[in-house]
C-alpha cells in the first residue's frame, strides 16, 4: 500500500488541479459583483440520508484557497446524517468561500455516496470474518478521494495503483503463457529488483487454484466469478496457506453468501463506480 506521505501528496495534487481547472484566471462571477473586502458565512446542508464524508477534505480545500477561512465542524467524517442536518460552517472572505464551493460540494457529494454504500456492505458482513475491499475502478484523477471515502465507510483499501502490489489477472496469465510461468517470472522480476511487493493471483477455476498453490509464495488468491459451491471448495483447498478474495458481480444480495464461504475479503468495484451522489448544498447564512 502507499505510504501516508504519498497519500497526502495525492490529496494535495487533487486540490491544486481541481482549483486550476475550476477557477483558472479567476472567478469572474464573484469578482464582478462582490467586493474583495466582503465577508460572509455559509453552512453545508444535508438534503439526503447516509454517512457524511469529505469534511476533512473540505477543510483542506478552504484553507488552500484562503488560509484565513475559518471552519466550524458539526458533523465529522463517518457520522450518520439525515435531511436538514448541518455539517459545518465556513466564515471569511465571501469571494474565497465561493471560489472553493464547487470543489467542496463535488468531492463531498461523491465521497459521502461511496462511504454510505461501503457502510451498507460492512453492515451486511457483520458476524463474519470477511472484509470488504475497493478496487481500481475509480474516477480518473480522484482515486485518493474515493479510496479515502471507502475507509470512512468502514471498508478497506485494495492496492492503490499498479505500482504498490503485484496482481496477476487473466490477461497477465494468458500473455505470460500460463499461471506457473507468470508466477515464476514475477518472482524472478521482484528478486532482481529486490522489491518486496505482495503477489495476488487470479484463479478462474479450481484447477487454477491448485496450480497457484503448487507455485507457492502467493499472498492472496483471487477467486473470480466463482459460484458459492466452488468458493467453499477453494477455501478448503487453500486451507489458510494464503489469503482468499472473492470478486465478480457480487452485490448486496449475494455478499453475505460469499462471506459465509469463509473468504477473507470480498472486493467490489461497485463501491466506487456505481453510486449516486448524496444531495448536499452550501448556503449563505
Amino acid at each position: 500500500m502507499i505510504s501516508k506521505e504519498q497519500f497526502e501528496e495525492e490529496i494535495q495534487r487533487i486540490i491544486e488541479n481541481a482549483i486550476r481547472e475550476d477557477v483558472g484566471e479567476g472567478d469572474h462571477s464573484s469578482l464582478a459583483c462582490i467586493p474583495a473586502s466582503a465577508r460572509g458565512k455559509a453552512r453545508l446542508l444535508v438534503k439526503d440520508t447516509g454517512l457524511i464524508a469529505g469534511v476533512n477534505f473540505a477543510e483542506r480545500v478552504f484553507h488552500y484557497v484562503d488560509p484565513d477561512l475559518r471552519v466550524q465542524i458539526l458533523k465529522p467524517d463517518g457520522e450518520a446524517v439525515q435531511y436538514g442536518d448541518e455539517v459545518f460552517y465556513v466564515e471569511g472572505s465571501s469571494q474565497s468561500i465561493l471560489k472553493a464551493e464547487r470543489l467542496v460540494l463535488n468531492a463531498m457529494q461523491r465521497m459521502s455516496a461511496i462511504a454510505t454504500k461501503t457502510h451498507s456492505y460492512v453492515r451486511l458482513l457483520e458476524g463474519t470474518r470477511t472484509r470488504v475491499l475497493d478496487t481500481r475502478k475509480t474516477t480518473p484523477g480522484i482515486r485518493a478521494l474515493e479510496k479515502w471515502a471507502v475507509k470512512i465507510g468502514g471498508g478497506e483499501n485494495h492496492r492503490f495503483a499498479l505500482y504498490d502490489m503485484i496482481m496477476l489477472k487473466d490477461n497477465h496469465i494468458d500473455f505470460a503463457g500460463g499461471i506457473t510461468r507468470a508466477i515464476a517470472k514475477t518472482k524472478k522480476y521482484l528478486d532482481n529488483l529486490q522489491k518486496p511487493l505482495k503477489i495476488i493471483v487470479e484463479a478462474r477455476n479450481l484447477d487454477e487454484v491448485r496450480e497457484i498453490l503448487e507455485s507457492g509464495g502467493i499472498h492472496r488468491i483471487l477467486l473470480d466469478n466463482f459460484n458459492h459451491e466452488d468458493t467453499r471448495t477453494a477455501v478448503k483447498l487453500i486451507g489458510g496457506r494464503c489469503q482468499t478474495e472473492s470478486s465478480g458481480g457480487i452485490n448486496e444480495r449475494s455478499l453475505r453468501l460469499y462471506a459465509e464461504c469463509g473468504v477473507d475479503y470480498i472486493s467490489s468495484g461497485a463501491l466506487t463506480h456505481a453510486v449516486q451522489n448524496m444531495d448536499l448544498s452550501l448556503k449563505a447564512v
